[in-house]
């Protein structure tokens, strides 16, 4: 018996573990599920993602992305409308919220901008020389060879 398990609200919420989540997702046949704001995670490459965030209705200084011990925060603070305002429909949403993305190893923010009522995350894959794979070339000799300084017995 099989037991399908939901996780969409790790692929929501992390970035750089898509290849795993991939291949968990085709074992177990989920999907993801709608939240606010709405946001498009995207992969523009090996390296590089992004992230983009329905934000209509805010302005630069009312959100806030945070990037700390490998989790990138985006918030938003919206000020209080000015003036007596009356309402007939509201369907334009400014209620403050807070969207959390684990970020994988060597992922880095790379800048965010908001263009048209979407904030834009640009996300970077930055992995240190010292662990990248390297070709270690094969020369031709005879045998073993001694090693240094070892005194043979």
């Amino acid at each position: 018996m099989r037991t399908a398990f939901d996780l969409s609200p790790f692929t929501r919420s992390t970035i750089g573990f898509d290849r795993m989540f991939r291949l968990l997702d085709s074992m177990s046949g989920t999907g993801d599920a709608p939240s606010y704001p709405p946001y498009n995670i995207v992969k523009h490459g090996d390296d590089r993602y992004g992230i983009t965030v329905a934000v209509a209705g805010f302005g630069e200084d009312e959100l806030e992305v945070k990037v700390q011990d490998g989790q990138l925060t985006i918030t938003s603070k919206p000020e209080k409308a000015e003036g007596d305002v009356t309402y007939i429909h509201r369907g334009i949403a400014r209620r403050a919220f807070e969207l959390r993305f684990s970020l994988a190893d060597y992922i880095e923010v790379a800048g965010a901008s908001v263009d048209n009522g979407m904030l834009t995350v640009d996300l970077v894959r930055n992995v240190p020389e010292a662990m990248k794979p390297r070709t270690i070339a094969i020369s031709k000799g005879s045998g073993r060879k001694a090693l240094t300084g070892a005194k043979a017995a």
